[in-house]
């Protein structure tokens, strides 16, 4: 769904790479076993890998919604690496919480609901993009290890979507306002920020100042 981000961010120049975490590809897991699905652990290492393998230029890393989980156990493994940090309407973790701990009632129903089936992927709830594809549930309840280091200097920037109905990330947005040390942005069009407005969110990347 970020593929018209990209492409316009390419367009201004910028080098973009789109990652497709592990499970969730479009064609059905690519190596996965599907009785064994990719837990939190596995996504911050794919994503830790393509950091890592990188020219060394500073970079910036996005994550929408679960993925904020991903950047943040990244961002603690390679910090040094970055020069920012965006969370895209995306859950923001400190030491020890997870997607399950962090987000809303009405989402643990519904991540319940979805795996009822196996109890091991989240079927995808009607309605949302048709390129959605079932989510590993153990990557939703897994607790994030973060090191509690004060890290590197990078940017931090948080991208609202607005208070759509069920949001948890409302209270979220108006604390981060508040601190300092974050930049905050608001497209207010629901959760889905690039399938709905991806020249907005492309323009809010492109302009971000140096961390």
């Amino acid at each position: 769904m970020f593929d018209s981000v990209a492409a316009e961010l390419r367009r201004d120049g910028h080098h973009v790479e789109a990652v497709t975490l592990s499970g969730l590809e479009l064609d059905g897991p690519v190596d996965v076993d599907v009785d064994r699905p990719p837990n939190l652990d596995t996504h911050i290492d794919q994503v830790a890998e393509i950091v890592d393998r990188g020219d060394g230029s500073p970079l910036a890393l996005c994550g929408h919604s679960y993925g904020g989980m991903v950047i943040a156990g990244v961002a603690d493994r390679l910090g040094d690496r970055l020069d920012q940090l965006v969370f895209i309407d995306a859950y923001v973790p400190d030491d020890g919480d997870s997607c399950w701990s962090l987000t809303s009632d009405s989402f643990r129903e519904s991540f319940i609901a979805g795996a009822r089936a196996d109890g091991r992927w989240v079927a995808v709830p009607e309605g949302l993009d048709p390129r959605a594809r079932p989510h590993p549930m153990p990557s939703f309840v897994q607790s994030i290890r973060l090191g509690g280091n004060p890290g590197p200097a990078f940017g931090r920037t948080f991208i609202s979507g607005g208070a759509w109905a069920g949001s948890p990330f409302v209270t979220l947005t108006e604390r981060l306002r508040d601190d300092s040390g974050w930049r905050v942005h608001e497209i207010p069009v629901g959760h889905n920020i690039a399938r709905r407005d991806p020249y907005s969110l492309a323009a809010v990347l492109g302009a971000l100042p140096p961390g």
